[in-house]
């Protein structure tokens, strides 16, 4: 879960991804009479290692007194699957599903060894306070949430981001993701230009990027980085 903004507690349905290669226009606002769009950046999916598929996450924010309604993404392989986390509630809808952020994951299942990249979309509008939630026996509470910082990376350089739990919240894991701010999908070079990595202690996540000195010019990077916390008193 997301602190004040998503809560991020159950798959809700998957985002509908257009390769970014066709000319098809992302669809974040569709059917919505006043929407402020927010694309978040190319969100690196690394390379398959071993097994499992591969997938980011990445945390994209509507602006303040807006809440998230409409998704999409756009893929660099259509072998990548998008979906979005929101929590439990009826009516599916904004302000119940979703709240000022959305958390997306994208996962590839195709055959390559390479890295890819997803750009998630959201499609925002004015907070009017959402619908009501269902009763339900046992309705889920928010004891997990996620402390989120995002920084800017600068060419050549390097830069160490360390996120804890607050309130006395109880850490329970990490995980740390890396875009770049651009129109097109990102190519091969520019892809392999960051390197990341990050260690989880008892207290806190701590990733650390480098943005390589030769990297492609014009190159805008960022890391994002989340610490996944029991809350405190829970």
């Amino acid at each position: 879960m997301i602190r004040g903004a998503m809560i991020a507690a159950l798959a809700v349905g998957l985002v509908l991804a257009a390769s970014a290669s066709a000319a098809a226009v992302a669809g974040e606002c569709r059917g919505l009479q006043v929407c402020v769009p927010v694309a978040g950046p190319w969100v690196r999916i690394p390379a398959r290692s071993g097994t499992a598929a591969p997938e980011a996450e990445y945390l994209v924010t509507c602006p303040p007194r807006h809440v998230a309604a409409g998704t999409d993404a756009l893929v660099a392989d259509r072998s990548t699957d998008v979906s979005f986390r929101g929590t439990v509630g009826s009516p599916v809808a904004p302000g119940v599903t979703t709240e000022r952020s959305v958390l997306f994951t994208g996962t590839y299942g195709g055959a390559s060894s390479s890295a890819t990249s997803y750009r998630p979309l959201v499609g925002c509008v004015p907070a009017t306070g959402g619908g009501g939630r269902s009763q339900t026996a046992y309705r889920p509470g928010r004891p997990i949430v996620r402390e989120v910082l995002t920084v800017a990376l600068q060419r050549g350089g390097s830069k160490v981001v360390s996120v804890r739990c607050r309130n006395g919240g109880r850490l329970l894991g990490g995980a740390h993701s890396v875009g770049f701010v651009q129109r097109a999908e990102p190519s091969a070079d520019v892809l392999a230009s960051v390197t990341a990595s990050q260690t989880v202690t008892s207290s806190r996540v701590v990733a650390r990027a480098t943005l390589a000195a030769d990297a492609p010019q014009g190159v805008r990077a960022r890391l994002q980085v989340h610490a996944i916390c029991r809350r405190g008193g829970q």
